[in-house]
């Protein structure tokens, strides 16, 4: 298998994208937001990061074995 660059280089501003929309739309409301996603408890925090982590595998999996 070999990496590639050009397709990396792609997921990654991709990601940034993904990272970087709701800050756009939603200036306003993120403060807030924020601001109660830091008063959450970690156990909490840790279960929708790895939820997000599930996600994201299933949808790169689902991704690449359809097309």
């Amino acid at each position: 298998m070999q990496f590639d660059l050009s397709f990396f280089l792609c997921a990654l501003g991709l990601a940034f994208i993904l990272e970087g929309l709701p800050y756009f739309i939603w200036a306003e409301k993120m403060p807030g937001f924020l601001e109660k996603m830091s008063k959450q408890p970690p156990s909490n925090l840790r279960r929708l990061g790895f939820t997000a982590l599930i996600l994201g595998v299933l949808v790169i999996y689902l991704g690449r074995s359809l097309f």
